[in-house]
């Protein structure tokens, strides 16, 4: 079980290469990006659980790179660990002053790196609730982000979001396939957003089958239905090929020998300040809950089995 995803950031491979097979053998997944904006794209695309971020990069340097991080609403969270040459005190007060959680110097020793990464990874899940799974932010960051835009005077959509008959899937497939559904659907929902929010929108994970958007997208409709389109085009992935083909899972039952359940759906719903204004968050979650229990799905029933 992997314990956390590792964007290294580092223009030289040897390094990258090193650090890439060491955290591996340590059951991290880690991801090598040689320039900045490279990062900054591979970040949007997927949420690490952490970065760790060389300063001298090609095109350019680790401290814009973590600004533009801790700037935008989606990836301030992620811990970042400044890996450099550079040994001055300034040069560390400047990143530390960027947000940067931690701060090592070349040469290294790796097992002091290895416990850097798994303190800063276990202290922004404590004080995060960073879900482990999705690698998106829970509970408590979601509430001070809204806290914060309440407050803002901006227009924005919160998007809820339900992935139905997951339970389902899971007592077929198991845990770890639908752990893989999670990450499938994070990453789905920063292709969508990319596409058709913007830049400021925020992702969230609040509960294990229900995640949220934020977003400042002109046009939520068109992001909502754009993310319906996908999960329910994409999610067939995950399923092998009978069930892909007939279009439904057969899950073991007390009562019945086994049931027909359908594939995986997405629901949405939102609420929005352009019709609405908000006293309080419970009432943001439960209209947006509200919409979505009538609103954009992909559900349908199964189909009927005939006995021959």
């Amino acid at each position: 079980m992997s314990k956390g995803r590792i964007l290294v950031v580092e223009d030289d491979f040897d390094i990258s290469n090193m650090l890439r097979i060491y955290f591996n053998g340590q059951q991290y997944e880690v991801q090598v990006a040689p320039r900045g904006g490279e990062a900054l794209q591979m970040t949007r695309k997927q949420l690490p659980n952490l970065i760790i971020l060389d300063i001298m990069l090609p095109d350019m340097n680790g401290y814009d790179v973590c600004r533009e991080l801790r700037t935008t609403s989606r990836t301030s969270h992620i811990p970042i660990i400044f890996l450099t040459q550079k040994d001055e005190r300034s040069d560390k007060i400047a990143g530390l002053e960027l947000g940067a959680d931690d701060y090592i110097t070349k040469p290294f020793d790796i097992e002091e790196l290895k416990l850097r990464v798994q303190n800063a990874i276990s202290a922004a899940n404590r004080t995060t609730n960073t879900d482990s799974k999705s690698g998106l932010p829970t509970g408590r960051l979601i509430e001070d982000h809204l806290r914060s835009l309440m407050h803002s005077g901006s227009e924005w959509t919160y998007i809820d979001m339900k992935i139905n008959h997951l339970d389902s899937f899971s007592e077929v497939y198991g845990f770890v396939a639908a752990d893989e559904v999670m990450r499938f659907m994070a990453i789905m929902m920063g292709e969508v957003v990319d596409e058709a929010g913007t830049a400021d929108d925020f992702l969230g994970h609040p509960g294990r089958d229900n995640f949220v958007i934020i977003s400042h997208t002109q046009y939520p409709d068109e992001l909502k239905t754009r993310l319906v389109e996908r999960f329910n085009e994409d999610v067939t992935q995950h399923y092998s090929f009978i069930d892909r083909e007939r279009g439904y899972i057969l899950v073991p039952d007390s009562v019945q020998g086994e049931r027909q359940e359908p594939l995986m759906t997405l629901s949405v719903g939102s609420v929005s300040t352009l019709t609405h204004q908000f006293s309080d968050i419970r009432e943001i979650t439960e209209l947006a809950a509200e919409d979505r229990r009538r609103g954009l799905s992909g559900d349908a029933p199964p189909p009927i089995l005939t006995a021959w």
